[in-house]
């Protein structure tokens, strides 16, 4: 498993077709869309809005071509409107999705945040995910390692992160196992595919014991 990299940590599901790329991938790597009633796109993070569904890969490129290219109009067969910067949209929702559920594991105990409360957890073999801000200093995050055969999230800000744990600002935070951490990483990795960073993986180093 590589830090921020497509590691499995549950059966990957039923496989969809992008419609800008024309790969067949698991439904977890792409973004759903469905026609709604005035006929605008919708984008549905959840996957449980009605209707018929397209997919586009959760790649920004991906994304822009599919608006740039009218191929959301042609997978439905008939004029569609597009939100203006549907890219920036998604990147919006997903990174709101990743926050809330982030807050929501820490609510239940699944999450901490802290340089010495994440040092203990890496010690104590207690965390799954290590987490740090993207715009936190590379010298303070390199102190940390992501947990051998776990997942590092390194491209939400000290803003977003702070959110997520009722503070200002946080620059590094944990994840341990079960319950929601599973979809976080997965949500996380979607955002990470949409979201425009300078170096989204600078921080925790390799996969050696905290």
């Amino acid at each position: 498993m590589t830090r921020g990299g497509r590691a499995k940590t549950h059966d990957d599901g039923p496989e969809r077709k992008c419609i800008a790329t024309g790969d067949v991938q698991p439904r977890d790597g792409l973004i759903r869309f469905v026609l709604g009633p005035d006929g605008r796109i919708v984008p549905d993070l959840a996957g449980k809005l009605p209707g018929r569904g397209l997919y586009v890969s959760a790649n920004r490129a991906a994304i822009d071509k599919a608006a740039a290219k009218g191929l959301f109009s042609r997978a439905m067969k008939q004029p569609v409107k597009l939100p203006d910067g549907l890219s920036d949209l998604i990147e919006q929702m997903l990174a709101k999705r990743v926050i809330d559920l982030i807050s929501l594991a820490r609510k239940s105990g699944q999450a901490i945040s802290g340089y010495e409360k994440v040092k203990s957890w890496l010690q104590m073999e207690e965390a799954s995910v290590l987490i740090q801000a993207e715009d936190g200093s590379g010298r303070g995050k390199s102190k940390l390692s992501t947990p051998y055969g776990g997942d590092y999230i390194g491209w939400l800000t000290a803003d977003e992160l702070g959110m997520a744990f009722g503070r200002q600002t946080v620059i590094h935070a944990a994840l341990g196992s079960g319950g929601l951490v599973p979809r976080i990483v997965e949500e996380a990795r979607r955002l990470k595919g949409v979201r425009v960073t300078s170096d989204a993986d600078r921080g925790g180093r390799g996969h050696r014991k905290g």
